[in-house]
């Protein structure tokens, strides 16, 4: 039955829509920044919001100009042209409050837009009439100067609430200067004509100073879009990460049940295998005959046990890797377990006459560690030294103190070195250098993994230095807090009870 923790990668991602539309808007930004069309409805949205906001201005400034223009000139003609534009205005603001509440869309944006424009024109087509009349009964230049002040002050609001409505403030300056003109052509004064000259600079400054927010409103629409998409793009880089880490576990998962499943089912045959070849070469239920089979026994024993070491190896860094391998830890000596390891390889380093020589440090206090995995830590280092030392050779083993006040084992060989490119491939799982792939003796190369791994275990670490032709050193350090001398007494209890306490 198929492990349904297999990941199966031909599956699209689920999120393949929002990524594709992250690829166009990234591929968008990064060949322009141009504006798009739908941001005609959030400009039409923001000056809903500005004539509601300033739904009470426009009144004001009409009652205040219809009194105004009644004590200057008692003209009853203010009265129906102030109904007139009142009218106006209370179109715009009721027009304005039925479209806030009514759904938008780009269809939409467009027709309020040109509804919009229709009562801009109507207000356009007021404040001509009222640029148009002058005073019959008053005397001086005082009504010219009213009629102007109003028309400024008229057009300036009229500016910088129209400003996210494109073509508006053109509807309301172009009918007040036409009807301007026409009352300075009839009548040839030089006051109307000077009221003509200032309100067309002025409304050349206001077009200008609202097309100017105009086009800082869209920038800061097109970078809030902008925002949002790299924030959208952020979040589909976390949901692929996601994914990613959830696939990397269930893969890490099915690895694991596969690694489990492994070593049951391989290492009982081996044993099998193991057990009858060593009956065999020791010849327990009999002589056997031929020679030439006792050597393949003898080959049999040796590659199933090779094969047994390679399997435990691979499960010890799967275990390594999944956070299950546990520290059994005592009070140990290095020297100690430096003395059995090499006693162990001695035998294969004699039949290759390689000399080993130790240089340990005298009295070296004990250390808090797990001492099966000291001992696979420096059996794996004596190990690759002695396969890789040509004969004839020697291996220096070195034990003493770190600068910092724990402990190291230096393991050196005169063989050929690693490059130094190559090391850390050497440290990585799986990973061979060029040396040891020419080599007759092959491994998994997993050994310096397991021994970087069961070290930083102990919070050590492992420092491999190599050179080509000039040999490899492997050092193993432990820190300081692992050496029982450097850990501080509790003060008010007995020597025995305070010894009892550091091995705790």
């Amino acid at each position: 039955m198929t492990d349904k923790n297999i990941v199966d990668r031909s599956r699209a991602h689920k999120n393949a829509a929002l990524v594709k539309t992250v690829r166009t808007t990234r591929e968008r930004l990064q060949h322009g920044r141009e504006i798009p069309p739908g941001f005609d409805r959030e400009m039409v949205l923001l000056h809903i919001n500005t004539v509601l906001q300033g739904a009470a201005a426009a009144p004001v400034l009409v009652m205040l100009t219809a009194v105004a223009g009644l004590w200057f000139d008692q003209a009853v003609w203010l009265l129906p042209w102030a109904l007139c534009i009142m009218t106006a205005y209370a179109l715009l603001v009721l027009f304005a409050r039925r479209t806030s509440r009514a759904q938008s869309d780009d269809n939409a944006a467009t027709r309020w837009q040109v509804r919009f424009l229709l009562i801009y024109a109507l207000i356009g087509l007021c404040w001509a009439v009222f640029s148009y009349q002058d005073c019959t009964s008053c005397q001086g230049d005082t009504f010219t100067f009213y009629k102007a002040a109003v028309l400024l002050i008229a057009l300036a609001a009229t500016a910088m609430a129209t400003f996210a409505l494109r073509f508006a403030i053109y509807l309301v300056v172009c009918p007040v200067v036409i009807a301007l003109a026409l009352r300075t052509g009839i009548s040839r004064d030089l006051n109307d004509f000077s009221t003509l000259a200032m309100i067309c600079a002025s409304s050349l400054l206001f077009i200008f100073m609202s097309q100017r927010l105009r086009n800082t409103n869209l920038k800061m629409l097109g970078f809030q879009t902008e925002k949002d998409d790299l924030i959208a793009e952020l979040e589909v880089a976390k949901s692929v990460s996601d994914e990613a880490r959830r696939r990397a576990e269930e893969s890490n998962l099915a690895k694991s049940r596969f690694l489990a499943s492994m070593s049951h089912e391989l290492r009982t045959p081996l044993n099998a295998i193991l057990g009858f070849s060593e009956v065999m070469s020791g010849e327990v239920l009999g002589p056997v005959g031929n020679e030439s089979y006792k050597e393949y026994v003898g080959d049999i024993h040796r590659s199933g046990q090779h094969l047994l070491n390679l399997i435990n190896e691979i499960l010890d860094l799967s275990r390594i890797e999944a956070g299950r391998y546990d520290l059994n830890e005592s009070a140990l000596a290095l020297s100690d377990i430096a003395q059995d390891c090499i006693g162990l390889i001695q035998l294969k380093a004699r039949s290759k006459s390689i000399t080993i020589n130790e240089a340990f440090e005298e009295d070296l206090p004990m250390v808090w560690a797990d001492e099966k995995s000291i001992r696979q830590v420096v059996l794996n280092l004596l190990s690759n030294a002695v396969k890789f030392t040509p004969s004839g050779g020697e291996i220096r083993v070195k034990l003493g103190w770190t600068a910092g006040g724990g402990q190291y084992i230096a393991i050196k060989d005169n063989g050929p070195g690693i490059a130094e490119e190559e090391i850390p491939v050497v440290l990585s799982a799986f990973g061979q250098g060029s040396v040891a792939i020419k080599s007759a003796e092959q491994g998994t190369g997993l050994g310096l993994p397991i021994v970087q791994a069961i070290l930083a275990k102990h919070g050590g670490e492992f420092v491999l230095k190599s050179k080509l032709r000039e040999g490899t050193e492997g050092i193993a350090i432990l820190p300081r807090k692992r050496v029982l001398e450097s850990m501080a007494p509790v003060e008010g209890l007995p020597r025995a009870t305070q010894k009892k306490r550091a091995f705790a």
